[in-house]
């Protein structure tokens, strides 16, 4: 698929070719990554970027992380050319936003686990007092207040 991050650049290329072209990047044709590896490093310095190590390892790793965020993994293996045990094995990363969502988690637990803790301490309540509740809440018109309290007249 094309993803929606790569459409518009993909057709600003489109847009550019010549009549009848073939190929995307014509230009690429018959290289080998390893001839591809210098302008990309050449660009990323250019950009003021760092750049990775083992880069097209880094690069295929990332996106595949990104994708099996979205679709299931034997979807985005299909996509990428690989299996679900290579892409756990060399490719599936464990990235910060897995690390904040599992803190943020936890966080959350322990404040749901506090919460029924404190219900579990509590007292019950005498009816009077629930039916006090329910006049104060302003509910004394609702259609259950006669079903939890004698309606007042």
């Amino acid at each position: 698929p094309i993803f929606p991050e790569l459409a518009g650049p993909l057709q600003e290329v489109f847009d550019q070719a010549e009549e009848g072209g073939v190929y995307v990047l014509p230009m690429l044709q018959g290289k080998t990554p390893q001839a591809l590896r210098k302008p990309l490093i050449k660009a990323i310095k250019a950009a003021g970027l760092t750049q990775w190590p083992r880069l097209w390892n880094n690069l295929r790793s990332t996106r595949q992380t990104e994708l099996e965020e979205l679709f299931p993994s034997h979807v985005v293996c299909g996509w990428l050319g690989n299996s679900e045990a290579t892409a756990r094995k060399h490719y599936l990363q464990t990235t910060d936003e897995h690390f904040r969502k599992a803190v943020q988690k936890a966080v959350q637990q322990d404040a749901a686990d506090d919460c029924t803790e404190q219900q579990e301490k509590k007292e019950p309540q005498a009816c009077g007092s629930m039916q006090a509740d329910t006049v104060e809440c302003g509910r004394e018109d609702s259609n259950l207040h006669g079903v939890f309290s004698p309606t007042r007249t």
